[in-house]
């Protein structure tokens, strides 16, 4: 399921956004990835991200993407939550010349990649090769790792 909390700032793409068309998204892909259970999506301001980063990571800034992986014995039923943030997501779309639509399906499949188990901080590249191999398939536009790297 995918929660909206707008963020106070009023976003002009935030009207356009489909849950039911990002619910498809997230549901292909999460199969694509190979997690067996649901997930729950919040969407949501810099500042909720900003404070679910230091609150979980210690890290005192707000961020893209965050991925909370739930207990492998109940993986099956739930494989965990991702918290997006809108603004930023908002501000990357119009860096990179897509739609916030666009920016959150490179977001969601980033974060259910790290649900997966997957971490570009650590590995030798191989979150990178399965995204672009995963963005292939879900016909998607350059991912999150991808432009980093550039």
């Amino acid at each position: 399921m995918i929660t909206i909390e707008p963020p106070s700032s009023p976003l002009p793409e935030l009207p356009t956004l489909s849950k039911s068309a990002l619910s498809r998204f997230l549901n292909r892909a999460r199969k694509a990835v190979g997690l067996e259970g649901e997930v729950e999506v919040l969407l949501t301001s810099d500042a909720e991200l900003k404070r679910l980063n230091k609150s979980f990571r210690g890290k005192n800034k707000a961020t893209d993407v965050l991925s909370f992986p739930t207990p492998p014995e109940i993986a099956a039923q739930h494989a965990g939550d991702l918290a997006v943030s809108l603004e930023t997501a908002a501000r990357q779309a119009a860096q990179y010349g897509h739609s916030l639509a666009d920016e959150l399906k490179i977001l969601l499949l980033h974060g259910l990649l790290h649900l997966d188990g997957e971490d570009h901080e650590t590995d030798s590249g191989e979150m990178a090769e399965r995204e672009a191999e995963l963005r292939s398939e879900l016909k998607m536009k350059v991912g999150l790792i991808q432009r980093v790297t550039r």
